[in-house]
This record gives structure tokens, C-alpha cells and sequence, in this order.
């Protein structure tokens, strides 16, 4: 791929369903949440910038998370791995709680807490069955639903755009009832989520012609690309409905066209916003059991949940990721959809966080490797604002996924310590 084959790849993984619940989480905030974005927006290039310099530096890296391994120590290298393998399967029932809500748009009885949860669960299960099904099933599922995405997102803006109302967007500006600087800076955390996969050009960095200079652009220019649509896509719903009917919306990019653009446009968008999560769905749950097999691999898990072999179908990974999935949409379960929403949202975010601050921390020690004094300056720069930037999301997220948190980190480094002990009896056995 070239600079604009990798830049769409970037902005494509990042332009998912998960985008499709904010205005929900952030009808609470008000269209404030314009200077949020563009907030997060910021934070992103750095970030962005962080992984274009790891590209460069470390272009045959094992994933994202091995930076922190070769740069730090596998202690923290294993605390990558397992925060992003955590993240996975509390990211994903964020992604159908998306998709329940906007089935819920054809079907009310969904709105109901029970209902939401059986129809949770439900697509969870179907989706791993799709998954046990074969890799090419789940490649015909994401591939069929890739346009469609961006259906939802494109028709709100264009209709958002024509039919702005200013008195609406004004009368919601700030309804938290917070004062203005922390109604913006608070609302910068969850909106966050909808830039993850930032990182997309650095895993497919062997495909990248000329990655030296092709990858920095696709990681700036993705989170550009995708920039520009978040923020005309929230400025324009927002001008569309008032914050409150947003908040108390399961779909809302469906709802607030739906007066404008009549009831058939509406389900249109609805539709597509339910097919797109469904095609997420299955990829992101053959990442996750792909996760667990890798780390089983390493004996970072117990080899009973994972099938070892990359040549066999990963049948067990699936039901193991499908539990822990299900776990994850039962304990979070809410009266409404979109604090369910949120609170999924808040914990993907800290976990990935952590990702981004190991890499952050990576690129100030590999940094040392660049031979341009200004390349090297620009680059420890980018680490240090990419390691502030990290740790204040995880400070300013909601404080509820703060203990949780630093249980995900010490377990992570409990089974580190067992399964090195664990690799050096049967070294000392053989």
C-alpha cells in the first residue's frame, strides 16, 4: 500500500460502529462536546505521531504490544498484551449494546433493561458461532457490511447540514450543568473511544511501501481523515436534536433525522448502523480469540482454554472469548442503553490507554536510535506528550473503571510472574 491506501486503512478502523451510540453518552454533556472533539482530536495526532515514529523505528514488531517489551521489560510487554486482550472483550459488548439499540428502533420492546440484555447476549452467541464457522464466513460479514458503515454517518451529516437549526444547537450547549471548561474537558475521555485502532498502520506496517514515509502519514493523515467526519457528523446532530431527546435516544443518529428526513430515511440509517456492528462484531471477536491463543502460545494462559495450533480452528479460544464477553454485557447491564454505552466506553479507554502510554514510553527510549538531532528532538517530544496525554484520560474517566483498572494491571503482572515461574520448572524438568 501507498501513503493513501494506508491513511484509508487507518480511518477506516477507526470509523466503526462504535461511533454510532456517542451522541446518546453525550446528550448528557450538550454540543459543548464540539471543542471535546476537537480536544480528542489533538490528543489523537499525538498519539498518531507516537505510532508513526514506532513504525519507522520498529516496522517488524509483533503487534503494538511488543514495543514494551523491547523497549522497557516483558513484565510490561505482557501488561500490553493483556490490557488490549481485556479491552477486546469489554470493547465488543460496547459494539452490540450499538446494534441492540438500534434494533431497538424497529423493535421498542427492546428498550426494555431485560430485553436489551437477552438480545446482548444473543448476538454475542451468534456471532461466535459465526466465528467457529471459519475465518471466511467472518471475512464475508465484515466485507459486505464495510460501506454501509458509513451510511449512518453520511446521510446524518449531509441531512444535519441542510436542516441545521442554530437556536437548537445554541439552546444545547451546555446542559450538564457543569461549569464550561469541565463539561468540555470531561466529555474528551469517552469521546476517545471512537479513535481507537489509531495504531491500524503500524500492524500492517509489511504492507506499506516505503514505510519510513508512508507510515507517519497514514497515521496522521487517518486520524485527520476520521477527525473531520467525527466532528461535521456531531456538529450537524446536534443541530438536528435537542441534547436531551439524544440522551434518552438508543439510536441516535436515527432519531434525529427522523423529523426531517421522515421515517423511511430514518430506518434506513437504523439498519445500517445495526448491520455495520453486527460485521464489527465478528472480526473483533476472532481478534479476541486470536489473542487468547497467541498468549496460551507464550503460556501467558492456561492451555485448556486455547487451541495452540494457528492451523486449527480456534473453537475453544471462541467459547473461552464468548464467556468472558457475555460476563462483561451481564455485570455492566443498565436501565438504559446508553449507560450501558457509557460505562463500556469508560473501560475500553483505560485499557487502551495503558497500550498507549507503554508505546509512549517506548518511543522516548528508542528514540536514542535516531541520528537527526531535530528527527530526535520531535520524536522524545511526541513521547512525552503522548505519555501526559495518556495518563490524563485515565485520570479525567469516570472513577467507577478506576478500581477495576488497577486490578486488570496487578493481575496482569500476577500472571506474569506465574507463568515465568511456570516456564523456568519445566526448563529445569526437561
Amino acid at each position: 500500500m501507498g501513503a493513501l491506501g494506508a491513511t484509508i486503512l487507518c480511518a477506516g478502523n477507526m470509523i466503526g460502529s462504535g461511533v454510532y451510540l456517542l451522541p446518546t453518552a453525550l446528550g448528557a454533556v450538550g454540543s459543548i462536546t464540539v471543542l471535546s472533539w476537537v480536544i480528542a482530536s489533538a490528543g489523537a495526532l499525538v498519539l498518531a505521531l507516537v505510532f508513526g515514529f514506532l513504525g519507522v523505528l520498529r516496522p517488524n514488531a509483533d503487534g503494538v504490544v511488543s514495543y514494551a517489551s523491547q523497549a522497557l521489560h516483558p513484565a510490561l510487554g505482557h501488561l500490553g498484551w493483556f490490557t488490549y486482550w481485556l479491552s477486546c472483550w469489554v470493547g465488543i459488548p460496547a459494539v452490540v449494546v450499538s446494534a441492540t439499540g438500534y434494533l431497538g428502533f424497529f423493535f421498542p420492546v427492546l428498550r426494555e433493561p431485560m430485553a436489551a440484555m437477552i438480545c446482548n447476549v444473543s448476538l454475542i452467541w451468534l456471532c461466535v458461532l459465526v466465528c467457529i464457522a471459519g475465518p471466511r464466513t467472518v471475512a464475508r460479514l465484515s466485507g459486505a457490511t464495510l460501506l454501509i458503515g458509513l451510511v449512518p454517518i453520511v446521510v446524518a451529516t449531509v441531512v444535519g447540514f441542510i436542516a441545521f437549526n442554530p437556536h437548537v444547537f445554541a439552546a444545547s450547549w451546555n446542559v450538564s450543568g457543569k461549569p464550561p471548561a469541565a463539561a468540555a474537558l470531561g466529555a474528551v475521555a469517552p469521546i476517545f473511544f471512537a479513535f481507537l485502532g489509531l495504531e491500524s498502520a503500524n500492524i500492517a506496517a509489511a504492507t506499506i511501501d516505503n514505510p519510513r514515509r508512508n507510515l507517519p502519514i497514514a497515521a496522521v493523515g487517518g486520524v485527520l481523515l476520521a477527525a473531520i467526519v467525527y466532528i461535521a457528523a456531531s456538529v450537524a446532530v446536534m443541530g438536528l436534536a435537542p441534547a436531551a431527546t439524544l440522551a434518552a435516544s438508543s439510536a441516535p443518529f436515527a432519531d434525529a433525522i427522523q423529523p426531517v428526513a421522515g421515517a423511511i430515511a430514518a430506518g434506513l440509517v437504523a439498519f445500517c448502523a445495526c448491520a455495520k456492528a453486527l460485521g464489527a462484531l465478528g472480526g473483533w471477536s476472532l481478534v479476541t480469540a486470536e489473542a487468547g491463543r497467541s498468549a496460551a502460545a507464550a503460556g501467558f494462559l492456561p492451555r485448556i482454554v486455547s487451541v495452540i495450533s494457528p492451523d486449527r480452528r480456534p473453537v475453544r479460544d471462541l467459547l473461552f472469548a464468548g464467556a468472558l464477553m457475555t460476563l462483561a454485557a451481564v455485570v455492566t447491564a443498565s436501565p438504559t442503553v446508553g449507560g450501558q454505552f457509557a460505562l463500556l466506553v469508560n473501560a475500553t479507554v483505560l485499557l487502551c490507554m495503558v497500550i498507549y502510554l507503554l508505546g509512549s514510553a517506548s518511543l522516548l527510549r528508542f528514540s536514542a536510535e535516531i541520528q537527526r538531532p531535530g528527527l530526535r528532538l520531535a520524536a522524545r517530544i511526541a513521547a512525552v506528550a503522548g505519555c501526559a496525554f495518556s495518563v490524563w484520560i485515565m485520570v479525567i474517566l469516570d472513577p467507577s473503571v478506576r478500581l477495576p483498572g488497577v486490578a486488570a494491571v496487578a493481575l496482569s503482572l500476577v500472571l506474569y510472574a506465574i507463568s515465568r515461574f511456570t516456564a523456568r520448572r519445566r526448563a529445569a524438568t526437561a
